[in-house]
C-alpha cells in the first residue's frame, strides 16, 4: 500500500470510478472469450467478426477434444500469466459482480435511449429471429467480445490514436474524436446488414443500431473495454 499522504494512483482508485487498463479488461473478458469459444463449436454459424475459432479447429484437426483442450489451454495461459505479473487481483469474484452489475445497468440505458431515439423518429425497429437459448447466449457472448474487438478497439480505438497524435489532446482534437466515434458507430450498424446472414435492411433497426454503437462507444472511452463488452453481451442475452 502507499503512505496515507501520498496521492492515490489511478489503480488505488474505486473500480467504479477509473477507466479499466489493458490487463483488467483481458482478464474481465476472459470467461465472455472462453465460454463463447466452447459453446460456438456446437452451432453452424460462429459471429462474423471471430477470427479465431476457424484457425483453432484447423490446428485441433477438426477434433472437438482437441478444441476445448486449446481453448482451455489459451484461458490457463492467460491466468498464469496474470498471477505471474501480480495481477491475479483482476481475477476477484466481485470484480465480475460489479462489472455485470455496470453493463446491466448501461444495457437498460441504451435500450431506453435507443427507444426514444427511434420511437422520437418515428421509425419502427425491426425484430431478430427465433433462436435456442444456448445458441442465443452463445452468439451474444461472441458478438459482445468480437464486435467491441472489432468496432470499439480496432476501429475507434486505433482511429482515435491516430487522430490524437495527428491533432493533439485539445477542442479541435477532441471534437474530430467525438466525429470519428459517430462514423465508427454507423459503420457498426451497416455491419449487421452485410454478408450472407446479414439482416434485411431497415430504417428503424438501423438507427437504433447506431444509437447503440455510440453509446458503446462513449462506455469503450470512458470505461474500458471489459465494461463495453459485458455491456454489449448482456444487452443482446436481454433483447
Amino acid at each position: 500500500m502507499t503512505p496515507a499522504a501520498a496521492p492515490e494512483t489511478p489503480a488505488a482508485a474505486p473500480a467504479l470510478a477509473r477507466r479499466s487498463d489493458p490487463w483488467t479488461d483481458l482478464a474481465l473478458t476472459l470467461p465472455i472469450f472462453v465460454i463463447y469459444h466452447l459453446g460456438v463449436i456446437f452451432l453452424p454459424v460462429r459471429n462474423a467478426a471471430d477470427p479465431v475459432t476457424a484457425e483453432l479447429r484447423a490446428l485441433a484437426k477438426h477434433s472437438l477434444p482437441a478444441y476445448a483442450a486449446l481453448t482451455l489451454a489459451i484461458g490457463a495461459v492467460f491466468v498464469a500469466v496474470l498471477f505471474t505479473l501480480g495481477r491475479r487481483k483482476a481475477l476477484e469474484p466481485k470484480r465480475f459482480l460489479y462489472l455485470g452489475i455496470e453493463g446491466a445497468l448501461y444495457a437498460v440505458i441504451i435500450r431506453l435511449a435507443g427507444s426514444y431515439v427511434v420511437g422520437s423518429l418515428r421509425l419502427a425497429a425491426g425484430g431478430a429471429g427465433e433462436s435456442s437459448v444456448f445458441s442465443s447466449i452463445v452468439m451474444a457472448l461472441g458478438a459482445g467480445f468480437y464486435e467491441e474487438v472489432t468496432f470499439r478497439v480496432g476501429i475507434f480505438g486505433v482511429g482515435a490514436l491516430v487522430l490524437r497524435k495527428l491533432l493533439g489532446s485539445n477542442m479541435k482534437g477532441y471534437i474530430a474524436i467525438a466525429l470519428w466515434g459517430l462514423v465508427e458507430a454507423l459503420l457498426f450498424s451497416a455491419w449487421h446488414y452485410t454478408g450472407s446472414l446479414g439482416d434485411p435492411f431497415d430504417a428503424g433497426s438501423f438507427v437504433f443500431r447506431a444509437g447503440c454503437g455510440l453509446l458503446l462507444t462513449a462506455i469503450f472511452a470512458f470505461r474500458g473495454f471489459a465494461p463495453a463488452v459485458w455491456t454489449h453481451a448482456i444487452y443482446d442475452l436481454w433483447v
